[in-house]
């Protein structure tokens, strides 16, 4: 008869696919249950990363050790192994996995993604400019361009430089403090992007792991509208990605926008809140405002992924300066930058609690 200490027994051998320690030493093991009329046994794992094929070879040890051991069915569910765990191992890491950066399981980046359920809503408006003000706030970030079919974070930021090669590595454009990397620095004369899903994911793991990015607090991703590829990859390559919804006041939006936020709960990304955007028009000469995209959709959406609004963004230019071009940046001082800054320091509290 199937126990937990028997479970135990069979799983302590099974080893961690990057610490190359049993998962007993690792503390690994986190839950055992049994149904024992259906002889069903599931378990919860920890490793020191996850949404890898290694997690998946592991995966197939462990079902096949526990149907041997007895087990009619095996669930499995994943999780990270914390900080204070991945210490106590690191020097058992080999190398290639010390050198993975910012995917390395003892990585300190937090990574952020900026999604939307669909094109219009200012996504990588609000990318830019989360990226800026987290820098403004003494913050080490990077801003990667994963829209790949769509990239418009270099005209945005006003960059017209490209990146350089030093060895192996790409180094990145730093711009107004923010480290960026986008598809539009690969392509000529803003060529169509006509790759299939494959390459694209190729692609994406180049931005990570071929890109010297040096030690960054964040690294936001600006991620392409809707639930296709390249954002399932960026869920699968990044399982504990914190991820902020995008969306205009109008209901459509928001319940367009829902399904974003369901894909990054469903595998497992954290949800840290909903920013509206052009939420509403002010005139300089009244003071009046008008509701030109309607109300409530950003509560609506937030209360439906049980998370909070972060802020609500009006429609309004930025200050062009054609010495220092950046045409969708808002300085500092300027109105909006002033609510992205309040977002960032929101952002930075609710990661840190």
């Amino acid at each position: 008869m199937l126990t937990e200490d028997s479970i135990v027994d069979i799983l302590k051998d099974l080893n961690d696919p990057f610490l190359h320690k049993s998962l007993i030493e690792t503390n690994g093991i986190l839950e055992v249950k049994i149904k024992p009329e259906k002889s069903h046994v599931s378990v919860k794992i920890a490793i020191a990363k996850t949404g890898t094929a290694e997690q998946l070879q592991l995966q197939t040890q462990i079902v096949d050790a526990l149907k041997s051991g007895g087990a009619s069915s095996v669930g499995i569910r994943f999780s990270e192994l914390p900080e204070e765990e991945l210490v106590k191992h690191r020097d058992s890491m080999p190398q290639e996995q010390a050198d993975l950066g910012l995917l390395s399981p003892t990585s300190k980046t937090t990574f952020i993604a900026i999604a939307s359920g669909k094109g219009g809503v200012g996504k990588s408006t609000v990318s830019v400019n989360m990226a800026t003000a987290l820098a403004r706030l003494g913050k080490k970030v990077g801003l990667v361009d994963a829209d790949i079919y769509g990239f418009s974070v270099p005209d945005m930021m006003g960059i017209s430089k490209r990146p350089v090669v030093r060895g192996e590595k790409i180094i990145p454009v730093e711009r107004f403090g923010v480290k960026v990397i986008s598809m539009g620095f690969f392509v000529e004369d803003n060529a169509p992007v006509i790759w299939r899903g494959p390459v694209l994911g190729k692609m994406l793991n180049s931005f990570f792991n071929e890109v010297e990015w040096g030690e960054l607090d964040y690294l936001l991703l600006d991620l392409p509208p809707g639930t296709g590829d390249v954002a399932l990859d960026v869920h699968t390559m990044l399982p504990s990605c914190k991820e902020i919804i995008v969306t205009t006041p109008h209901p459509t939006a928001a319940f367009v926008a829902a399904r974003a936020g369901a894909m990054a709960i469903k595998t497992e990304h954290e949800v840290i809140g909903v920013i509206e955007n052009m939420a509403f028009f002010e005139s300089k000469v009244t003071g009046e405002k008008e509701y030109v995209f309607g109300k409530g959709g950003g509560d609506k959406l937030a209360e439906e992924l049980r998370t909070e609004v972060l802020g609500r963004l009006p429609l309004q230019q930025p200050d062009w300066n054609e010495e220092d071009f950046a045409p969708s940046v808002y300085a500092a001082e300027h109105r909006l930058g002033k609510i992205y800054t309040e977002i960032a320091n929101k952002i930075i509290h609710t990661i840190a609690n």
